[in-house]
């Protein structure tokens, strides 16, 4: 007996049940049909937006974003019926959060979490705004 969740395939793509900004704005409640539920970080969020901006055209390209530790999400926008756009409060609003990646982000949280700590240490850079 198998405890993984089911994976998504393209003929079961991932459907949330519930998306909901926490009152603090510092992570998004995210509930699939297949049971799931995540609450996402709104930092782990901001620092792997799907953007462009972010990520790059390419995985050569992609930007490590530093300092975001206290970032907030202000507001959660729909794009069509297959994912949101998220505004945080850096203004970073160029990312679209399909169902998908928000399902990706939830399975992968701990991991990404980790990988991220460890490449801002290699960088010596910080998980903290810079002081102004």
């Amino acid at each position: 007996m198998s405890t993984n969740p089911p994976a998504a395939t393209p003929a079961t793509k991932p459907w949330p049940t519930e998306l909901r900004l926490r009152k603090d704005r510092t992570a998004l409640q995210v509930t699939f049909e297949t049971g799931e539920s995540f609450a996402l970080p709104a930092e782990i969020l901001r620092v792997r937006s799907p953007s462009a901006e972010v990520q790059g055209h390419s995985p050569a390209e992609r930007k490590l974003v530093a300092g975001k530790r206290n970032v907030e999400i202000l507001e959660v926008q729909p794009v069509g019926n297959y994912a949101v756009r998220l505004v945080f409060d850096d203004l970073h609003d160029t990312g679209i959060f399909s169902w998908e990646y928000l399902l990706e982000c939830g399975r992968n949280l701990a991991t990404w979490q980790t990988d991220y700590e460890a490449e801002l240490a290699a960088a010596g850079l910080s998980r903290e705004p810079a002081k102004r």
